[in-house]
């Protein structure tokens, strides 16, 4: 971990030489796989990275209107019928929490929507089973802390930070998703054959990690 560590350090010191753009670029992080069967083997998992890379746009399908989150209530589905209404609340939010007592309701209503773009609200994060203010302020905390990495290629791209952050910290951010991808896959460092970082609108930097 140490080498990578360093090959990090220049990537991101070689990136930061490019063109200054008008906004805060996103730390793009491409892991890409070999040897690597898609259907055999599912890279889906949740990560807590140690440094939030932003807030998210989060929407609660509750019972009742919560003062914490954005809510969508069980009165207020039958607006999303309309695929037109479905399409806007999907790119609107970036992650949906449920009260478990909806979700029946809420993948039939919002299933086409937000399954195909992975936004449904899902055990692993995303569920609450008891809603009081504790509980929805813990869940978004940890929401805005993680990324969630899923291969659906034979390559995995996820944001991992932001140019305006600290070298360190986007260091950090990457070596805790490098290892939890490395622990996923079912050859470990032998499916991956290199990594990438970039940000938006640079080209990627190539890290060996033979």
């Amino acid at each position: 971990m140490t080498e990578l560590k360093e090959q990090l350090k220049e990537a991101l010191s070689e990136l930061r030489k490019g063109k200054e753009r008008k906004f805060d670029q996103t730390v793009d992080l491409i892991v890409n796989l070999q040897k690597f069967e898609i259907k055999k083997s599912q890279v889906n998992l949740f990560v807590s990275v140690p440094h939030k890379i932003k807030d998210k746009k989060i929407a609660g399908f509750l019972e009742s209107k919560n003062k914490d989150v954005e809510t969508i209530t069980k009165e207020e589905f039958k607006k999303y019928s309309d695929k037109k209404e479905s399409k806007k609340l999907v790119k609107k939010f970036d992650f949906f929490i449920a009260q478990a007592s909806l979700m029946p309701k809420v993948a039939t209503t919002f299933g086409r929507v937000l399954g195909p773009v992975g936004k449904m609200p899902s055990p692993q994060l995303g569920i609450l089973f008891d809603v009081n203010e504790k509980a929805i302020k813990e869940l978004k905390q940890k929401i805005n802390n993680s990324v969630k990495i899923k291969a659906k290629e034979s390559s995995i791209k996820l944001a991992v930070g932001k140019q305006s952050m600290k070298d360190e910290d986007i260091i950090e951010n990457i070596l805790t998703i490098y290892d939890s991808i490395l622990k996923a896959l079912p050859k470990e460092k032998d499916n991956i054959k290199n990594i990438e970082v970039k940000f938006t609108m640079t080209k990627p930097e190539k890290i060996g990690v033979r």
